[in-house]
């Protein structure tokens, strides 16, 4: 929750995916909740929380001031009544708590902070209409939700499990016998004397979780759950349109689509999710350079890493929405194992971290792979595939969430030293030997992951240090007050990043990971827009534009996107450039764009990343 008790707390906000401020003085000035405000309250309420400021004010530079409300209880009196009125809001995810007036010199201004809510409590919907009336939050703005963004949110809240339905029309005969007998016999070497091993097949499938009755009706038959892990490819994109399986090996370490090995839906093989984890699960494990362990006088070849592959291969496998849009992809390159499932996570992320606490969105694949050894149904898998990296000194994993283009759940395992020697070096280099040597070891890890990751934030520096979060905070504030790092953002959206980072090196997300980067115009020295060259050929573009005093929205966009298929560019260059202020140019044209799909942003998981730039969206998003 973001505190503001001073005016330098207002003058340092900045509307972002978890921060609104609305100026809520009505027509008589005494001060009325916003129209808008719900519009805000049901879109944090869906997508992380946030904070909401009434009575502040915008100025013309992009900083907010204290305008202050003349009557704060008539504001909160009208809050209570929306949030319990099922007509206005259909939850209400507030405590009396998270209400309060902010009086500074005098002015009063009111705070609500908006949590996330539970995923049974999802869509929070305005005006009575699910499919109206749902918003979520990307980056500054509220977005409607799709039909099918809604629906698939609604069978969230109201399924326990996403696999246990009966799909009519399927049966036996829609299953791949090899894969099924693979299964049987894994199942007899686990458990030889296990009573089921003397069962039929459809009886087998009915104790697994494959076959179901449906005692009201009458009907039985295969559930989503016994087709997806048993069944012909065919059978399954009948059931599951959006149905992808994607494993790539790739070369280099690069985010580039290309790759010495890959395993598809190319119907050379079932195609079902067992068959797929069979497959992947040897060619990750294959040649990892992992020493073995001596238990007496045996070579134990399955290690903590081994354990560790397996655990976040059946997590992505059992905790995808089938649903949904995305692949499900794996990846494997020099550096790293890399992980994607459609669908956001069930539990939130700090708590799945601490284990103890499973949600599993396909609970009877999950109990499938527990038969047969793998895979955890008590959550602890995410802190068993955590430990596995630790024992090897490796980064902390990278587990993120991502709403655009579709919902999808990110897992980025990487071989990496956690403090590499040469990025030591280079660090000691830039600081000075002297500067270096005075660092705590905290400061150090905090330094290093700015320079490998670009930027760092408190929630990503909490998964690699064993620090109280009020600690936390102080050290960042400590290491900017002495000069180590810069600080941009507010609230959750504060980013800390290396001296000088600030400054524009035009690189694209594909040149950090290792590839050659298109050249970009010179922007590194001089006052904006006295730069020659590639400047130069960026001002014929825009001034056809910058020239004009009013000029047609389609006129200006179709410029705006060639500038960024150009070189990907910050704010303040398409401001010089197209002589148009910044806030109109991001309001009218820049987040429009972004949100069709014509533009992205350099750094789309970071909205408040210090060198954020705009770029045309002509390629895909990939690991």
């Amino acid at each position: 929750m973001y505190e503001i008790s001073s005016l330098e707390d207002i003058a340092a906000l900045k509307e972002g995916v978890d921060v609104e401020c609305k100026l809520a003085q009505g027509r008589d000035g005494k001060g009325k909740l916003p129209k808008d405000f719900w519009e805000t309250y049901s879109a944090f309420a869906n997508t992380h929380g946030g904070d909401i400021f009434l009575g502040i004010r915008e100025c013309a530079n992009g900083r907010f001031e204290i305008a202050g409300v003349k009557d704060p209880g008539k504001i909160i009196d009208e809050l209570w009544t929306g949030v319990n009125n099922p007509q206005k809001s259909s939850h209400c995810v507030l405590h009396d708590r998270w209400i309060k007036v902010v009086t500074i010199e005098g002015i009063s201004a009111v705070h609500v902070h908006v949590p996330k809510a539970a995923r049974k409590q999802r869509p929070v919907y305005l005006n009575g209409n699910p499919l109206t009336g749902t918003y979520v939050r990307f980056n500054s703005t509220d977005q409607r939700q799709s039909e099918e963004a809604v629906r698939r949110m609604l069978a969230e809240q109201v399924e326990d499990a996403r696999d246990g339905e009966i799909l009519v029309g399927y049966g036996v005969e829609d299953l791949d016998i090899d894969s099924y007998n693979q299964y049987r016999q894994m199942y007899i070497n686990r458990q030889p004397d296990h009573p089921w091993n003397q069962l039929g097949p459809q009886e087998f499938l009915y104790r697994i979780g494959g076959w179901r009755k449906d005692r009201e009706s009458g009907r039985s038959g295969l559930t989503r759950a016994g087709l997806l892990m048993f069944g012909h490819l065919t059978a399954i994109r009948e059931a599951f349109p959006n149905f992808m399986l994607d494993y790539q090996e790739r070369p280099e370490p690069k985010a580039e689509l290309r790759w010495v090995d890959r395993l598809t839906l190319d119907g050379s093989w079932s195609g079902n999710v067992f068959d797929f984890y069979r497959r992947v699960i040897r060619r990750l494990t294959t040649d990892l350079k992992i020493p073995f362990l001596l238990e007496g006088d045996q070579r134990q070849d399955d290690t903590s890493v081994h354990k560790a592959l397996r655990e976040a291969l059946v997590n992505t496998l059992v905790h995808a929405d089938y649903s949904g849009r995305a692949s499900i992809l794996v990846v494997k390159r020099p550096d790293m194992f890399g992980f994607r499932n459609p669908g956001l996570m069930r539990v939130p992320l700090d708590i799945a971290l601490q284990g103890g606490s499973s949600d599993c969105r396909n609970r009877l694949l999950q109990d499938m792979f527990r038969y047969i050894g793998l895979g955890e149904n008590a959550g602890s898998g995410l802190p068993k595939i955590f430990q596995g990296w630790a024992s090897q000194h490796w980064r902390q994993p990278v587990l993120r969430e991502r709403g655009e283009p579709s919902d999808q759940t990110l897992l980025e395992l990487h071989m990496l030293s956690l403090v590499p020697e040469k990025a030591l070096n280079s660090l000691k280099e830039e600081l000075g030997s002297e500067v270096f040597s005075q660092l705590s070891g905290n400061e150090r890890l905090v330094l290093v992951t700015a320079q490998i990751e670009t930027t760092v934030d408190h929630s990503r520096m909490m998964s690699m240090l064993n620090i109280h979060p009020r600690d936390l905070t102080q050290l960042l504030s400590g290491m900017v007050d002495k000069e180590l790092l810069e600080r941009d953002g507010s609230g959750r959206g504060t980013v800390y990043f290396l001296r000088g980072a600030r400054m524009l090196d035009l690189l694209t997300e594909s040149e950090e990971e290792g590839e050659e980067a298109p050249k970009g115009p010179d922007l590194s020295s001089g006052p904006l827009g006295e730069r020659s060259g590639p400047w130069q050929e960026l001002k014929a573009i825009a001034d056809p534009i910058a020239q004009r005093g009013k000029a047609p929205k389609e006129e200006v966009e179709a410029v705006i996107l060639a500038l960024c298929e150009t070189a990907p560019l910050r704010l303040e260059e398409l401001e010089a450039l197209l002589g148009r202020s910044a806030e109109f140019l991001r309001k009218r044209y820049l987040l429009p764009l972004v949100r069709n799909r014509k533009l992205r942003l350099q750094y789309p998981t970071k909205p408040n990343h210090p060198r954020q730039a705009y770029l045309r969206d002509d390629v895909s998003d990939d690991q």
